[in-house]
């Protein structure tokens, strides 16, 4: 198999580099023996590289082929977004765009806080003034773009919980920037260790939960963060009771905004589907944080994120694990995630404290 160069106008997703790129940097770019994908690609354009050389291969792509695919690619994007609200609309645009800031991380290049700032602010002020519920992040967010969808979701949720505890709106819209910058520093980290579809190595786990001083030193310099927002960023991953990392910070010495930062994370992570497991319904999340996570995060600020997330009342129609429909008619205070429900089919009722394989899937 020879190489030859191709002009970056005609590079597409899947073709082979078979040389390290350099643009005046330390390390490439784009390294060889790496498959080409959009992001990139976007990379190449943003160093106004021309040409590349690239593996050739005996493949033939047909042209009216891949024409039909994006044209299908078009489409179902167009379909997708008729069944979403302006909300939700607004939010993955915001996906797409923190994204292409990402991918500049990735090569070395400075965070522009303020460029983050002027879209997730939007997106903040227009949840704000809706009466979206969050519930939706688990079903719109995907195992390849998982990073992307994250970063926007912990802001939302963290802006969220911080303006049910009455915090000001500058303030709240500060912590959504700081909970939307917590893993920046991934960028930092291997691709091959944060795609890795098993178990990770010792080793591999020690660099990932390096990510967290990572995070802090991209922004520390930043004008546009407050101080306790840059600390709250670096102890993301700290727990009251010593148990998290980098610094094992426990009880006072983990801000107020670290644990609602710290909240957002966890929430969003088990509520999303990721290369290697499932994602979990957000009642049970809330549950197994309460009760499994006991003594790791601040219960007023958990039941803050459940007044966010959907408190239960009586009346409230939900949809069950097993896809069954019905009505909460009692709600035990030691136990609010497992209420009573009237099953819709046939009127019949289930105590969810005694069918514990069962939970709340969603509101409906």
């Amino acid at each position: 198999m020879g190489n030859s160069f191709v002009e970056l106008h005609n590079l597409r997703p899947g073709l082979t580099i078979s040389e390290d790129i350099y643009v005046n940097t330390h390390f490439p770019i784009v390294k060889k023996d790496t498959d080409l994908t959009n992001e990139h690609i976007q990379v190449l354009q943003m160093f106004n590289v021309k040409k590349v050389k690239v593996k050739e291969t005996n493949q033939i792509v047909p042209v009216q082929d891949e024409v039909e695919d994006i044209r299908q690619e078009e489409l179902n994007a167009q379909d997708h977004h008729s069944n979403t609200t302006p909300f939700q609309t607004s939010y993955l645009e915001t996906v797409n765009k923190f994204k292409k800031e990402y991918v500049k991380w990735r090569v070395g290049i400075k965070p522009d806080i303020a460029s983050v700032r002027s879209f997730i602010v939007p997106l903040l002020k227009q949840y704000d003034s809706s009466e979206t519920n969050l519930t939706f992040l688990s079903n719109v967010s995907n195992t390849k773009d998982y990073l992307y969808h994250h970063s926007i979701a912990v802001g939302l949720i963290a802006f969220s919980i911080g303006r049910k505890l009455d915090f000001s709106l500058g303030e709240s819209i500060q912590l959504g920037l700081a909970g939307t910058l917590i893993d920046s520093g991934m960028a930092k980290i291997e691709s091959s260790i944060i795609e890795k579809n098993a178990v990770l190595s010792e080793m591999e786990y020690s660099e990932v939960k390096k990510h967290p001083i990572y995070s802090y030193q991209m922004v520390k310099d930043s004008p546009l963060l407050r101080t306790e927002m840059k600390l709250a960023i670096l102890q993301h991953h700290e727990r009251l009771d010593g148990s998290g990392y980098p610094r094992g910070d426990k009880q006072n010495n983990v801000l107020l905004h670290s644990q609602i930062l710290a909240l957002a994370d966890v929430y969003h992570a088990m509520t999303s589907a990721r290369i290697y497991r499932s994602k979990e319904s957000p009642f049970k999340v809330l549950e197994i944080i309460r009760e499994e996570e006991f003594g790791k995060f601040d219960i007023n600020v958990i039941d803050t994120l459940y007044h966010v997330i959907g408190k239960l009342s009586l009346g409230t129609e939900v949809k069950l694990s097993n896809g069954i429909k019905g009505v909460v008619i009692f709600i035990y205070q030691d136990a609010p995630f497992r209420p009573i429900v009237k099953l819709n089919e046939d009127g019949s009722t289930i105590d969810l404290t005694k069918q514990r394989d069962i939970t709340i899937d969603m509101i409906i």
